[in-house]
């Protein structure tokens, strides 16, 4: 899975959940961005790359969202 992938996604889980989503492309230094997911928030590197798996894990695990739920 990429970055935008990895977005879309959590987007959709959010809408499932009622729950405030948010990337902020400005956020981070160069292709970084900041995603948001109500008050807890994951840097999101290069949108285009794929993300490797234990990179994944923690990033969901910010975002207190299970990987089973996307």
């Amino acid at each position: 899975m990429n970055g935008r992938e990895l977005i879309a996604k959590v987007r959709k889980h959010g809408r499932r959940r009622g729950k405030d989503v948010k990337f902020d492309p400005s956020g981070g230094k160069g292709s970084h961005g900041i995603l948001s997911v109500d008050r807890r928030k994951t840097t999101v590197k290069d949108r285009k790359r794929e993300i490797g798996a234990g990179l994944l894990r923690q990033m969901l695990a910010d975002l207190g969202i299970d990987r089973d739920e996307l």
